[in-house]
């Protein structure tokens, strides 16, 4: 089986319920892991919008949301997450903190990615890593990686 990130939030490619969002709570979506390969050490869950600030004109992708260091039989995270899986750990994302940072798209529907990847190793040393630290990492130790869309746009 290959392996799936889901949430009971939303569905792949469906708009992001607005209480993950900062119209809403800013609440973490509940998600959840499958076909975690064997010999997987570690995952990896990323979420970012390619669709920064304007989708009709991208200029950057905006990142939400770093952990690393997930333990491999990890099978999910839930809803509005406020503490991690024993040995997991948290980057910073693009708002210069760590957790969990909702969508809140400045203008027009973003679209929102939930990237998960297994890796057969854990990525020590990393002290506060930002996206492209952790996936510098993890170059070479990709074993599967798994996505999952949502879209959101502000009411109004």
């Amino acid at each position: 089986m290959a392996m799936q990130i889901t949430s009971t939030a939303f569905t792949d490619g469906d708009e992001i319920p607005a209480k993950y969002t900062c119209e809403g709570k800013d609440a973490s979506p509940p998600l959840a892991f499958a076909g975690v390969p064997a010999g997987a050490k570690s995952l990896v869950l990323i979420v970012d919008d390619p669709d920064a600030p304007d989708p009709k004109a991208p200029k950057l992708t905006w990142v939400h949301w770093v952990l690393f260091d997930l333990p491999p039989d990890t099978t999910g995270l839930p809803e509005s997450v406020s503490t991690l899986p024993a040995g997991a750990k948290d980057g910073v994302n693009d708002w210069k903190r760590t957790g969990w940072g909702g969508p809140c798209p400045p203008i027009g529907r973003h679209r929102y990615f939930f990237k998960l990847y297994a890796l057969d190793t854990k990525l020590e040393g990393l002290k506060n890593p930002t996206k492209p630290q952790v996936l510098m990492a993890m170059e070479g130790h990709v074993l599967a990686e798994a996505q999952m869309i949502g879209t959101y746009q502000k009411a109004g």
